[in-house]
């Protein structure tokens, strides 16, 4: 594997902007640990550690994202990585007999219908799908809500709570701890973060060095402590839809309003307002939905997965930028973040800057199918990966 950066296999799309994001977050924030950081090992370094494939319709890694033709010619991304998201699949194709474990019938299904019904009826359903085709119906990165202003003493250090899961949230608030930030991971004691089971190489990578705190929703009181926390925090970070939010007794809004100078960013799928808010989306679908894998099928004339569900890191780089942004502003605002959008603005970016070089990056990834995922430089651990709820005593008063 390489030990200096460089990349040995093809480029992964995008790379590149993430790059550039990289490198303004790195000037922002003043730290030499991001300014170290580049974005090809960003987007490659989980699909790297793990000796992914670049499995073309079928996502990297595990494969729980699938593309698939529907009846009207159009390509459905179908993401199953929960058992309960199988159990819905008799609804989403109107077919009690379905062999919910069978990939292949599943296909079938698929088409027989529209691509456009089912992503409707999926994203009613709460499944993360997308169409190849769609436009993503949010921006990239939406103002919310707006609160107090708060100035910060010079060496002040951030406090940034982060409720999210998964890889994007965490992501940007790994980037705020490399920038010198105390962050607490923040995980429910019924569902912890999926990748704390499911990819261990990766979880550590973004979860070092934060504190551990896990919550029993349950709980009144330690819902009431959590929001004490947070009304203590200059950043938030979340990735649940509004009703699961509400759920939780957490409301963001209000508290935006409130606590001076308080940060509070969304990672959604689709969009934080709207009908877009309740819509599921994971990184692969994410980026079909934000049209990555119709652009590499108009070079290539086959449509693919582009990159490791590449959403996820490109929205955790934007979250920790626009984040700090807001930070230097002083200002307390909450921050929606569309995984999909962004992808679509970074392609459009990415054509603006050097449409060629991207271009030819299309092609080099679609004729490497079937090969194994770039490696790219292994970043060592700096820090600690605490135990799940080791640090509930220190953060938590109830």
């Amino acid at each position: 594997m390489p030990t200096d950066g460089t990349i040995d296999g093809p480029a992964i799309p995008l790379a590149r902007w993430a790059d550039r994001r990289l490198k303004a977050l790195a000037s922002l924030s003043g730290s030499d640990r991001i300014a170290a950081l580049d974005g090809a090992t960003l987007v490659g370094e989980r699909g790297s550690n793990g000796d992914y494939r670049i499995n073309g319709r079928i996502s990297a890694g595990v494969g729980g994202s699938r593309l698939m033709p529907t009846r009207d010619g159009g390509w459905f991304a179908l993401t199953l990585i929960r058992a309960e998201d199988r159990e819905l699949l008799p609804a989403l194709f109107g077919d009690a007999g379905l062999d919910i474990a069978d990939n292949n019938a599943i296909a079938h299904a698929v088409g027989l219908h529209e691509c456009a019904d089912l992503v409707a009826r999926g994203r009613d359903l709460g499944l993360p799908v997308a169409s190849a085709d769609e436009t993503p119906v949010s921006p990239p990165v939406e103002v919310l809500a707006h609160g107090p202003v708060r100035t910060r003493a010079p060496g002040h250090r951030l406090l940034v709570v982060d409720l999210s899961a998964i890889w994007a949230g965490p992501l940007a608030g790994h980037l705020f701890w490399l920038a010198g930030a105390e962050v607490v991971k923040v995980e429910s004691f019924a569902r912890p973060d999926l990748i704390r089971r499911d990819d261990h190489a990766t979880f550590d990578l973004i979860n070092q060095g934060k504190a551990s705190v896990v919550i029993d929703f349950a709980s009144s009181a330690q819902k009431d402590a959590l929001v004490a926390l947070i009304r203590q925090a200059d950043v938030v970070i979340e990735s649940s839809r509004p009703r699961a939010l509400k759920h939780l007794g957490i409301d963001a809004k209000s508290l935006v309003g409130e606590v001076p100078g308080l940060v509070w960013l969304s990672v959604t799928g689709h969009g934080a307002s709207g009908e877009a808010a309740n819509w599921t989306g994971i990184g692969n679908d994410c980026a079909v939905a934000g049209g990555l894998s119709r652009a590499l099928a108009d070079v290539t004339g086959e449509i693919a997965y582009v990159g490791d569900a590449i959403a996820d890191p490109l929205t955790g780089i934007t979250g920790a930028l626009e984040g700090w942004r807001a930070l230097v502003s002083g200002r307390a605002q909450r921050i929606g973040l569309a995984m999909s959008a962004i992808v679509a603005s970074a392609i459009d970016e990415e054509r603006a800057y050097d449409e060629d070089a991207f271009l030819q990056e299309l092609r080099a990834w679609g004729a490497a199918q079937g090969q194994q995922f770039p490696k790219v430089r292994r970043r060592p651990l700096l820090a600690r990966v605490r135990d799940i709820g080791a640090d509930n005593e220190r953060y938590l008063s109830c």
